[in-house]
């Protein structure tokens, strides 16, 4: 449904397109698909990106499916989403790696890939600032969302990816004022036995772990306020994992996140827990917590007898004390199932 109450049925999110480039690259890895289908539907998309609207090159939350005419996504949301951006060049630019033969074809993709790229003015969206980045932009309002990306949460990958571009990079201080909030990003404190170095109490949904790391390796990133991010996915999913593990029964696997819900998308955590378990949130910690996750991934495929089966892979989550379960699938959260 658009801003204006609209239904609107063929929506497609940019960070969901995103993490259906980096699908393609693992079901090639996978042999899943060739790699003549996997190029043949990049450009295709890469075609219809081309097509959208672009706001000092960052793309917009929603577009339509035919066309790619901008959905506003809220009010004073109608124009450039830089986190959802963010979201799709990290994809296109392993996609620029991995395709890297020289054929006409994949010399097209590494193209398409590279106009995308170079054209996001990172640094624009500081409001000319010496601060930090801020999340949208609308040629209507202007900055009257005015929400500045501050960490600790899934926009990681922001920063880093404006910190190396050639062209439109930001400078440091942007970083440490923006994404550490000047050293608050801080918490260091303990949650069912485990330090949590970064964020608010509990770690919030387990999204906020995810979307960056599908290519962002946290294996000896670092910076002054954590010394490495391995320790802080870990610590997020181990909370997430062993508050579950009090709150659910065993056989309904675990994981909290930001998912569908009987009234609508909703965010779950341990602090705003509605009783709804995202099937991604276990699975997309498949990195961080393989044993736990892969656990939960065979309870979800017995849960009632196959009940969260779809035709595309799980649902998208359920409400085990209910038994509702989701109608829907979700690319931003079947996107980085299959990437993690």
């Amino acid at each position: 449904m658009g801003s204006d109450g609209q239904t609107i049925h063929e929506i497609t999110s940019i960070s969901g397109v995103g993490f259906g480039f980096l699908a393609l690259i693992v079901g090639v890895h996978r042999s899943w698909i060739t790699r003549q289908e996997a190029i043949d539907r990049a450009n295709l998309m890469l075609r219809s990106l081309g097509a959208v609207k672009r706001f000092h090159g960052a793309f917009p939350h929603f577009v339509h499916s035919s066309g790619g005419k901008t959905i506003p996504f809220a009010k004073f949301d109608d124009g450039g989403d830089l986190v959802e951006t963010a979201l799709l060049v990290q994809a296109l630019i392993c996609a620029r790696e991995f395709f890297d033969e020289p054929t006409s074809t994949e010399m097209d993709l590494r193209r398409s890939v590279t106009d995308i790229v170079e054209a996001v003015e990172w640094n624009w969206f500081t409001q000319g600032k010496p601060g930090p980045l801020y999340w949208h932009w609308s040629p209507r309002f202007g900055w009257a969302k005015n929400l500045p990306i501050a960490g600790w949460n899934e926009a990681l990958v922001t920063y880093v990816l404006a910190a190396g571009s050639a062209a439109h990079a930001i400078n440091p201080v942007s970083y440490h004022s923006g994404w550490a909030r000047d050293g608050e990003i801080r918490n260091d404190a303990r949650y069912l036995g485990v330090r949590l170095p970064l964020g608010e109490p509990y770690g919030g949904p387990l999204f906020l772990s995810q979307y960056s790391f599908c290519t962002l390796d946290p294996r000896g990133l670092g910076d002054a306020y954590c010394s490495d991010y391995l320790e802080q996915v870990h610590a997020h999913s181990l909370i997430n994992y062993r508050y579950c593990s009090t709150r659910y029964a065993p056989e309904d696997g675990w994981g909290l996140s930001a998912c569908d819900g009987p009234k609508g998308y909703a965010v779950n955590s341990p602090t705003d827990d509605h009783g709804i378990i995202a099937t991604t949130a276990a699975l997309s910690s498949m990195p961080f917590l393989p044993v736990r996750s892969i656990r939960a991934a065979v309870r979800f495929l017995q849960w009632r007898g196959g009940a969260l089966r779809g035709r595309f892979g799980l649902m998208d989550s359920f409400q085990p004390s209910t038994g509702w379960v989701s109608k829907t699938h979700l690319a931003i959260d079947q996107g980085p199932v299959v990437a993690m």
